[in-house]
């Protein structure tokens, strides 16, 4: 495995660097924690809404691992799907982080709050 993938899932920092070097786009780590903002659950919600709606491929590799889309999920803080089953959950999941994050006034009630700290 290359030093650019991390085993858990997910990229390194070297890998991120690299793909900014080759591709020009300027990619984050995952939100490995809750998504309690309004960024973190737009990013978190829209990785698992476009991942583990339509899977590009099998959870678990014949020899009975987890693939790396599976492992993808760890990266994100999230458990890692063994099955067809557990990746929709997860999209479900992403799906509702961005209804929440698309709810009007959520935004507002985050900035009020911090106003008061």
């Amino acid at each position: 495995m290359s030093s650019y993938r991390n085993p858990k899932g997910g990229l390194t920092a070297a890998g991120r660097a690299h793909y900014k070097r080759t591709e020009g786009a300027n990619l984050k780590p995952g939100v490995k924690g809750p998504a309690d903002t309004p960024e973190k659950k737009r990013r978190k919600g829209s990785f698992l809404a476009r991942f583990y709606t339509n899977p590009s491929g099998p959870m678990v590799s014949k020899t009975g691992k987890p693939t790396r889309l599976a492992l993808a999920a760890n990266a994100w803080g999230e458990p890692v799907p063994k099955n067809a089953g557990d990746a929709a959950a997860l999209a479900a999941k992403g799906r509702r982080m961005l209804e929440s994050y698309k709810k009007p006034g959520a935004s507002r009630a985050v900035a009020r709050a911090a106003r008061k700290d």
